[in-house]
C-alpha cells in the first residue's frame, strides 16, 4: 500500500503574522490519539490562541482545540487537552533558552499533514508594537497600489 504524499494544510493561524514578528519557523510532530487525527482530517480545529510551554525538557502545546470526532463513541478525546510536541532534545534546549532569556514566544502557525503524519509549524515570535502593525498595513496597501498601476500600464 502506498503512503499519501505531500502536504495538506488543516489549520492556519492568520492572526499570527498580524500580531507578531516571526523570527524563526520550526516543524514539530504532535502526540495525538486516534479520534484527534480523524477530527483533524476533517479540519475541525482552531489554533489562534495556541502557545507552547517548555517544561522539564519537553515541549507542550496549549490552547488549541481539536473538536470531537462524531463517530468516536465513548473513546473520544478531551477537546482542549495539552498535547506533547515531538522535537529533538537539542532543539528544545535551544528554544527554551530563547524563550526564557530573550523574551521570545513560541506559537503554532499551522497544523498540517505531511506524508500522512500530523505536523505543527511553530513560530519563534515577538509581539509587534502598534506602529509596526500600521507600517505593515501601509506597506501592504502600497504594494497593492503599485501592482494595480503596473497591471493597468500593461493593459495599455
Amino acid at each position: 500500500m502506498k503512503k499519501p504524499e505531500g502536504i495538506k494544510v488543516v489549520a492556519t493561524n492568520r492572526k499570527a503574522s498580524h500580531d507578531f514578528l516571526i523570527h524563526e519557523r520550526i516543524e514539530a510532530g504532535l502526540v495525538l490519539v486516534g479520534s484527534e487525527v480523524k477530527s483533524l482530517r476533517e479540519a475541525r480545529t482552531t489554533i489562534p490562541d495556541g502557545w507552547v510551554e517548555i517544561r522539564k525538557g519537553e515541549a507542550f502545546l496549549h490552547g488549541i482545540t481539536i473538536n470531537e470526532y462524531a463517530w468516536a463513541n465513548r473513546f473520544g478525546h478531551d477537546t482542549g487537552r495539552i498535547r506533547k510536541l515531538l522535537l529533538h532534545k537539542a532543539e528544545i534546549e535551544k528554544l527554551a533558552v530563547k524563550t526564557q532569556q530573550r523574551g521570545y514566544t513560541l506559537i503554532p502557525l499551522q497544523l498540517y499533514f505531511k506524508d500522512g503524519r500530523v505536523k505543527c509549524e511553530l513560530g519563534l515570535v515577538t509581539h509587534k508594537k502598534q506602529y509596526d502593525k500600521r507600517n505593515t498595513k501601509r506597506e501592504a496597501d502600497d504594494k497593492r497600489e503599485i501592482d494595480r498601476a503596473m497591471k493597468d500600464a500593461n493593459k495599455r
